[in-house]
């Protein structure tokens, strides 16, 4: 009688079998988290990228505003 029921759970049989099925299982539910996680690094990205255009056109205008004076002065003179 007890050996019918050790036979009647499938994964009883088959050591590697339950590792294999909560892997796969935990996979599948990590598997919308990596994709959040992804698109989260993708926008976080994009924004540091916008910020360093944003900051090098700050810098190249500033560069003009600051040489702008100095090429009056050179003129005048």
């Amino acid at each position: 009688m007890a050996d019918n029921i050790s036979n009647s759970n499938p994964f009883a049989r088959d050591p590697q079998r339950p590792t294999a099925a909560l892997t796969a299982m935990g996979m599948n539910a990590l598997k919308p988290i990596m994709h959040f996680q992804v698109s989260m690094l993708r926008m976080w990205a994009n924004s540091i990228e916008r910020f360093a255009g944003s900051y090098e056109k700050g810098l190249e205008e500033t560069k003009t505003t600051l040489e702008e004076p100095s090429d009056k002065g050179k003129s005048a003179a």
